[in-house]
């Protein structure tokens, strides 16, 4: 009895072990590998990490350490409205870029900071439909404004 029970035992800890393996891989494969797109504004690309569910876009940045000049977060809604954005486990300084569904940017936030966590909610001046974060400081050093226009290609559709 006492083998029996080892070797059921032993088959149980290793379909176990590879379910942890399998969970902790998918888990790896979503977040790093999760779909991007090419953002641009002006002369100005942004390779952006797409958030389009409602996870996804309030996992935001939180817990990023660094972006790089060229990095952003572009969180997709289904559709116009006043989206607000916190900074809730936030590490870094960035800049919110609103962009309406036509494609043109109807609010900026320059250097929001992540010391206000979630005592402040940002939201837009109009409705928009995106929201781009992009590292702070960005929007001035790239002269990009209310206004300007940003294109990116998802699924086979061009903003």
């Amino acid at each position: 009895m006492s083998k029996l029970w080892r070797t059921h035992t032993t088959v149980i800890l290793i379909f176990g072990l590879v379910l942890l393996i399998v969970a902790t891989a998918v888990a790896f494969i979503m977040t790093n590998f999760s779909q991007r797109v090419d953002v641009t504004i002006g002369s100005t690309i942004y390779s952006a990490r797409v958030a389009d569910d409602a996870k996804e876009r309030e996992r935001g940045l939180s817990g990023v350490p660094l972006m790089k000049p060229n990095e952003a977060l572009l969180m997709i809604y289904e559709r116009e409205d006043y989206w607000g954005i916190w900074m809730k486990d936030m590490l870094i300084a960035i800049d919110i870029i609103w962009v309406n569904s036509e494609g043109e940017i109807v609010s900026i936030v320059k250097n929001a900071s992540p010391e206000l966590s979630t005592s402040k909610t940002f939201t837009p001046t109009k409705p928009a439909r995106y929201v781009l974060e992009v590292p702070g400081g960005s929007t001035g050093s790239n002269a990009i404004k209310v206004g300007d226009t940003v294109h990116f290609e998802l699924m086979g559709e061009e903003e």
